[in-house]
């Protein structure tokens, strides 16, 4: 096995037996001390008042705007906003266990949010699944999204926020 002499295509490196390629240089992580606020909104007006006005429309549209304010909030939990609305949309293709799974899913990432608001997390997806059979789901998500809210004071919602953990 012969390697390519030092100063040849790539940077090498000296180890015990010849030559490696050097490490690519690391790229910076995204700042995962801060994110953007999320919107506190009335967790009765987005459980039962917006969505008798739309006809349920604005339960999709909460639904997308939760994991896109998560996202943003930390960026550390990923995207899915739309791969949460799509499940919703094209739910019944898997007989409506996607959007289950999204739905319990979003409890853990609701939970991570409080983590990294420096708040016990009180969150449960288990929880959410079973408040959700009964109609109740988006009001106790709500509820547990405001408390990363209420715990930045009066700032405004996209304002950058320290993240704790």
């Amino acid at each position: 096995m012969s390697y390519p002499q030092q100063g040849q295509g790539q940077p090498q490196q000296a180890y015990q037996g010849g030559y490696a390629p050097a490490a690519a240089p690391q790229q910076a992580p995204a700042a995962a001390g801060s994110g953007a606020n999320m919107k506190r909104r009335n967790p009765l007006g987005a459980w039962l008042g917006l969505p008798i006005i739309t006809f349920g429309i604005y339960g999709l549209v909460w639904f997308f705007k939760v994991h896109s304010e998560l996202y943003r909030y930390d960026r550390r939990v990923g995207d899915s906003a739309m791969n949460a609305l799509l499940s919703m949309l094209f739910g019944f293709l898997t007989f409506g266990i996607w959007p289950l799974v999204m739905w319990v899913k979003l409890g853990g990432r609701i939970a991570q949010a409080q983590r990294a608001a420096g708040l016990a997390p009180s969150c449960s997806g288990g929880i959410g699944f079973l408040l959700g059979l009964i109609g109740f789901g988006v009001l106790y998500y709500q509820i547990q999204l405001n408390k990363v809210v209420d715990r930045y004071g009066g700032t405004p919602p996209q304002q950058q926020v320290s993240l704790v953990a």
